[in-house]
C-alpha cells in the first residue's frame, strides 16, 4: 500500500506498536486501582505543559513531561490527603490545568492556539524519530519494571495496607506509576491527542479483562487488541482523513461491543445446552 512509502506513516506505525506494547500494562492497574480517571487528568493537565512550552518557545513535548511529573508527584499527595474522597484530587488538578492551558493559550499569540488544537486531536504527520525514541525507551523501562516489581504492585493494587505492613515503599511505588503514566500520556498526546488518549490507554485493558482471568493473561490479551486497534485506526485515519485518536478509540469500542456480544451469545448457548 503506499501509506507504507510515506515516511511519516512508518513512524506512526512504529509508534502504534510501542504503545500497544505499554498502554495495556498502565491501563490495566488504572483500572485495577480505580484510578482510570487519572489519565483522563493528566492528558487534560498535560495541555498546560503544552501551551507553556509553545508560549517560552521550547519544544513542547520537554515542558509538557516536566508538568505531568509535578503535578503527577502532587496527585499522589492529593490522593493521601483526601484518602476516603480520592476523586476529588482529580476534579481538582483537572480543573487548575484546564484553567492554567486556558490561560496560557490567552496571553499567546493565534499561532500558539492553532498549535494546541493538533494536540487537542492528534496527528501522524507530525510524528518525529524523538518520539519513537523516547516511546522506545519507555516501553524498555515499563516492560523491564513490569517484570521485576509485579508481585509488589500486585500486592500495592488489590491491599495496600497489606503492602504496607510487608514494607513495600508504597508512597514511592505509588509515585512512580503515576509519573510513568503521566510521562507516557505526555509522549503520545502528539499523536493520539488530548481528549482520547485516556480512552486508547484504559480500552485494551478494560476489553481484555473480559476475556482472561489471569493477570499476565489480560496483559497479553490487551496487547493483541491495542495492537490491532492502533493499525486498523491509523489504516482508517489515513484513508478517511479523519483525526487517529478518534478513529483508534471507535474501533477499539466497536472490538468492545463484538466481543462483549460474543460472550454474551455463548454464556446464553452454554445455559441453554446445560
Amino acid at each position: 500500500m503506499e501509506m507504507f512509502f510515506y515516511g511519516f506513516m512508518q513512524r506512526a506505525f512504529q509508534a502504534s506498536f510501542l504503545i500497544s506494547l505499554i498502554a495495556p500494562v498502565l491501563g490495566l492497574f488504572l483500572i485495577l486501582r480505580r484510578q482510570s480517571l487519572m489519565a483522563d487528568t493528566l492528558s487534560h493537565i498535560s495541555l498546560a505543559g503544552v501551551a507553556l512550552g509553545l508560549l517560552i518557545g521550547v519544544n513542547p513535548t520537554w515542558t509538557n513531561i516536566l508538568v505531568v511529573i509535578v503535578i503527577a508527584i502532587l496527585l499522589e499527595f492529593l490522593r493521601q490527603i483526601y484518602r476516603t474522597y480520592s476523586e476529588i484530587s482529580i476534579a481538582i488538578l483537572m480543573s487548575v490545568g484546564m484553567a492554567v492551558a486556558l490561560v496560557l493559550m490567552g496571553i499567546s499569540d493565534g499561532g500558539a492556539t492553532l498549535s494546541i488544537t493538533q494536540f487537542l486531536f492528534g496527528s501522524i504527520v507530525t510524528i518525529s524519530k524523538e518520539q519513537i525514541w523516547l516511546l522506545l525507551g519507555l516501553t524498555v523501562i515499563i516492560g523491564g519494571l513490569y517484570f521485576i516489581y509485579r508481585k509488589p504492585m500486585y500486592v500495592l493494587t488489590f491491599d495496600e495496607e497489606t503492602a504496607f505492613t510487608a514494607g513495600l515503599p508504597i508512597k514511592t511505588m505509588s509515585i512512580l506509576f503515576n509519573v510513568l503514566t503521566g510521562v507516557t500520556i505526555a509522549v503520545i498526546m502528539p499523536i493520539v491527542g488530548a481528549l482520547l488518549v485516556s480512552a486508547i490507554i484504559v480500552l485494551p485493558a478494560a476489553i481484555s479483562l473480559r476475556l482472561s482471568k489471569s493477570f499476565n493473561g489480560v496483559i497479553l490479551i490487551g496487547m493483541v487488541i491495542a495492537l490491532v486497534g492502533m493499525l486498523s485506526g491509523l489504516t482508517a485515519s489515513y484513508q478517511l482523513g479523519t483525526p487517529p485518536g478518534a478513529t483508534i478509540t471507535l474501533v477499539l469500542m466497536v472490538i468492545f461491543a463484538v466481543t462483549t456480544s460474543l460472550k454474551y451469545v455463548l454464556r446464553h448457548v452454554k445455559l441453554m445446552n446445560s
